[in-house]
């Protein structure tokens, strides 16, 4: 049976790599900011290191937010302890690098379990090798982390294989799983009920396509589906997303969307 403890209460505002609005993408400081401020959960990605562990970060190369050199795979944890996470990090244009020098480094996906033990994180497994699946598991299963997460990838092998080795780990869908469930909906064939729970983690068009509309929302909704919306950071997109009736947003500036998802009632003050 799946573990469905991510979705309760239903998570409204979803942290895109933390508090990136104000701290370095995908870190530690970045975490620890948006739990504070009392976000729901926190999007993060992992990358398997040279000598096969968990690494949080985004990219698949270091360059655009270290100052170092190369891919996550081709280096081991200690060698990537080596690099600056804040190095490149600025809020008005390169005048200023408020964290370069401060000792912000890159994190496991263990350490950030622990760093936020009651916080839920919504996973994407970047690598597109297989064995990131066995170790995401096993990190999660030590951590006792199972209704705490949702694992998400845009490489849907990952996916088959989590929901094969844990069928109790929740997982969204991905591309490959969304265009066929569109092209239904717009063509009046889904099934009255999905097989299993249907998370998705989508942008609001794509293509030239609008993927998110009343009646998308409305038909998964009737079939128990969860509707997640990526990455939004203006406001009248906002609340016209939330009007809809989507479930969650997913943002780069969390404080505005728990402020907007305040006043429209969706949450708690």
């Amino acid at each position: 049976m799946i573990n469905e403890g991510f979705l309760d209460p239903m998570p409204r505002v979803v942290a895109h790599r933390g508090d990136s609005a104000n701290y370095p993408e995908n870190t530690l400081p970045a975490f620890l900011s948006a739990v504070k401020m009392g976000i729901d959960v926190i999007e993060t990605d992992v990358h398997l290191s040279k000598d096969g562990v968990l690494v949080i970060w985004h990219d698949p190369t270091l360059e655009r937010n270290t100052d170092g050199t190369g891919t996550i795979e081709s280096h081991t944890y200690e060698e990537l302890q080596r690099f600056d996470a804040g190095y490149t990090f600025t809020k008005d244009g390169g005048k200023t690098y408020p964290y370069r020098g401060k000792g912000i480094k890159l994190c496991t996906l263990d350490e950030a379990l622990k760093a936020c033990p009651n916080e839920r994180f919504n996973i994407d497994l970047k690598s597109s090798n297989v064995a990131i699946v066995d170790e995401y598991i096993r990190v999660i299963r030590e951590n006792g982390a199972e209704g705490r997460v949702n694992c998400a990838s845009f490489h849907l092998k990952n996916l088959k294989l989590v929901r094969r080795k844990a069928p109790d780990l929740l997982t969204s869908i991905t591309t490959l799983e969304v265009i066929p469930l569109l092209i239904r909906q717009k063509t009046h064939t889904l099934p009255a009920r999905f097989e299993r729970k249907i998370i998705f983690q989508i942008p609001k068009e794509q293509w030239g396509i609008k993927v998110v509309t009343p009646s998308f929302v409305d038909d998964m909704h009737r079939r128990g589906a969860v509707v997640m919306v990526w990455t939004i950071n203006d406001e009248n997109t906002m609340r016209e997303l939330f009007s809809m009736g989507v479930d969650s947003v997913m943002t780069d500036d969390p404080a505005l969307v728990i402020k907007v998802a305040t006043e429209m009632g969706l949450r708690k003050a």
